[in-house]
């Protein structure tokens, strides 16, 4: 395989992947749909909370007035608490409600679910190949993120 059709051969696979779990997910929700900007908000304060809404635009590589958006319809909406900052009046810190958390950790559990249904239905050697592959399939994400933290 050549190495141009490898990386995109790899690239098409990860987002075909993500693309079908993030629409089998939606398919089973009860509630209003998240985007997926909104997801990843929400992922960032759950991981560290707390974070100035500024810190969390630098994160997830967004404009602050967007992050701001997002923060003002996912406090309208009941899974954000936007407090103000005691070490700076001026900025705001960013905290989950308990309706966020619930409906994170159901997310993660039905994701994980839904891969592990479909793992389970490939042959051994072929999840071994994928256990085997995580750990490169890491760095390449933090590479990823590394580059991408430099702009």
């Amino acid at each position: 395989m050549e190495p141009e059709t490898f990386t995109e051969d790899l690239a098409d696979a990860l987002v075909r992947i993500q693309r079908l779990v993030r629409r089998r997910l939606r398919s089973g929700l009860t509630g209003p749909r998240l985007r997926g900007a909104e997801v990843e908000l929400l992922r960032l304060v759950e991981s560290r909370s707390g974070v100035r809404i500024s810190d969390a635009a630098r994160a997830l590589h967004l404009a602050g007035n967007s992050v701001s958006t997002l923060v003002n319809q996912l406090v309208r909406d009941g899974y954000l608490i936007r407090e103000t900052d005691p070490a700076d009046r001026r900025a705001a810190r960013l905290l989950l409600t308990d309706a966020a958390r619930k409906r994170l950790a159901d997310w993660k559990r039905r994701r994980a679910e839904l891969v592990g249904r479909h793992v389970a239905l490939l042959d051994e050697s072929d999840r071994e190949a994928l256990r085997a592959a995580l750990p490169a399939l890491r760095k390449l994400a933090a590479t990823l993120h590394e580059e991408a933290e430099e702009t």
